[in-house]
């Protein structure tokens, strides 16, 4: 039985993603939060195996590692899913650096802890039974397309992209591959929730209070008419089981308007397009 390992599985498109895998045979060890969330994906699919985990604590990690190992009993894990990530709004001028540096320490280095600690599972250790696993990294359409309001989060996605990359190119050595899959909008209710709870209330002061307030309208419109998370589940499975998987998998909703033009215009021009789509206007 192939196995895997995925982080974020408390909820969205990391339960969609443990979901997938589980119903389709694999041996699935999903990252939560506590009991609850355990609790609530077993009752949607019994046969996945709950882990504590945060990805931001290395004990935690250590630990997966641990039960991983010894529930493999000397053989390869298949593989490996970063989709952990937080994402919290603000224009950079603004925002707490330690909120800027909460995005790195979950969305860069947790998946880069992970990979560190599970790569003997996944194929480094030569003394273990199995194929090589391969690594994939949940980023974003804002890991190549930064989006205002969202520069921690897309800076952080940004850099795991560069991460992704690296790791496949090192990892050549022993058959490891490495993947990065970027997501347009998902309709999860992440915005709304964020709306509901008043998340720009901190700017409302600022220059950006109007501008930020449309974009929170823009991105609850964007997730209402997004991919659904298991959309996204069957990417990340094609990916894993692909006999030659691409390097970068970008599922996006109206793909040619939101990711292929935006990428290939050039950016005083992309920023135009910003400034319109969240009414971002110098004062007077």
């Amino acid at each position: 039985m192939k196995s895997i390992i995925i982080t974020g599985a408390s909820s969205g498109l990391g339960e969609s993603i443990s979901i997938k895998f589980a119903r389709e045979g694999w041996l699935v060890f999903a990252g939560v939060r506590n009991e609850d969330d355990a609790k609530s994906l077993t009752e949607k699919e019994p046969k996945i195996q709950p882990v504590f985990l945060d990805v931001s604590k290395p004990e935690q990690i250590k630990a997966a590692v641990d039960l991983v190992t010894e529930k493999l009993a000397g053989q390869t894990v298949g593989g490996l899913v970063n989709n952990a990530g937080i994402a919290k709004l603000g224009p950079l001028a603004l925002q707490d650096i330690d909120e800027f540096i909460q995005h790195f320490e979950v969305n860069a280095f947790g998946g880069l802890r992970m990979a560190q600690a599970f790569l003997p599972l996944l194929g480094t250790d030569e003394s273990l039974n199995g194929d090589p696993g391969r690594i994939i990294n949940i980023t974003s359409v804002g890991g190549e397309l930064p989006s205002p309001f969202l520069g921690a989060y897309t800076a952080s996605k940004h850099a795991m992209e560069s991460i992704t990359d690296s790791l496949r190119r090192e990892l050549m050595v022993y058959g490891i591959d490495s993947i990065s899959i970027g997501p347009g909008s998902v309709k999860t209710p992440i915005w709304k929730k964020a709306k509901e709870a008043n998340a720009a209330e901190q700017y409302k002061d600022s220059a950006w209070k109007d501008s930020l307030k449309t974009f929170l309208d823009v991105m609850i419109e964007g997730g209402e008419d997004g991919l659904e998370t298991e959309d996204i589940a069957d990417v990340v499975y094609e990916a894993m089981t692909a006999d030659k998987p691409k390097a970068r998998y970008a599922p996006v909703p109206n793909k040619l308007i939101n990711y292929t033009l935006p990428t290939m215009l050039p950016e005083r021009l992309v920023d135009q397009i910003f400034a319109k789509k969240f009414d971002i206007k110098e004062d007077g």
